[in-house]
């Protein structure tokens, strides 16, 4: 499957999900990296008007549990993520986050992902948001039968 059936896919996939509720939008992936963008308006602020943090992380668990599904057999196997610790570096009221993920260690039972988030405001001014790092495990799926 090419890079832009790929896109599609993830997209098609997100209706009646988090990711439909907060318009998390899978934007590229190149085999090791992931990355997906999401506004920021009044459904993902804080009740003082800036980007929740919870909104940030669910974005980088959502880029990070999905790459490492990109590489495990979908049919066998389910990607959990277990860990995810996030910093969150710089505030912001609107415009555009970006998070991409890539692999730090890819094993045969876990995964380690750093995400980066980068914001571009409504003036254009472009800086890292938020650093996250996940934990993901690979789970065979007859664990679950």
């Amino acid at each position: 499957m090419d890079k832009a059936e790929l896109l599609a896919k993830l997209n098609e996939s997100s209706p009646n999900t988090l990711m439909d509720t907060l318009g998390i939008v899978y934007t590229d992936f190149t085999g090791d990296t992931l990355t997906a963008e999401m506004e920021i308006n009044s459904r993902v602020h804080q009740p003082i008007g800036f980007l929740h943090g919870g909104a940030s992380l669910a974005l980088a668990e959502t880029v990070g549990s999905v790459l490492s599904i990109t590489t495990v057999d979908s049919s066998n196997y389910y990607v959990f993520g277990t860990q995810v610790n996030g910093y969150h570096l710089k505030s912001v009221k609107n415009g555009k986050i970006s998070a991409t993920a890539q692999f730090i260690n890819k094993g045969n039972t876990s995964h380690v992902v750093e995400i980066n988030i980068f914001c571009t405001d409504d003036e254009g001014n472009t800086f890292k948001n938020c650093y996250v790092t996940m934990t993901n495990r690979i789970v065979p799926k007859n664990n679950f039968e």
